[in-house]
């Protein structure tokens, strides 16, 4: 299964909350320490990834917002 962008933003997403949970859990600093290294090494192929992704779309700046359309336009 190919892991798309929006999954590593999901992964590292949940890594780093789980670094804050621990830290706050006063776990013991090992583990902490080394999911912050895991997690700092996600970010770098999050943003790889997010940037490297092969995504189109057919909207143009004329479009705006999807969640503020313009009235009166088709």
């Amino acid at each position: 299964m190919k892991i798309t962008a929006m999954h590593w933003v999901a992964i590292t997403t949940l890594l780093l909350i789980t670094v804050t949970i621990f830290a706050t859990m006063n776990l013991a600093f090992n583990w902490v320490f080394y999911i912050t290294m895991l997690g700092q090494a996600s970010v770098v192929v999050m943003v790889y990834k997010v940037l490297k992704d092969n995504y189109v779309t057919d909207k143009t700046f004329e479009d705006r917002y999807e969640d503020f359309p313009q009235r009166g336009r088709s």
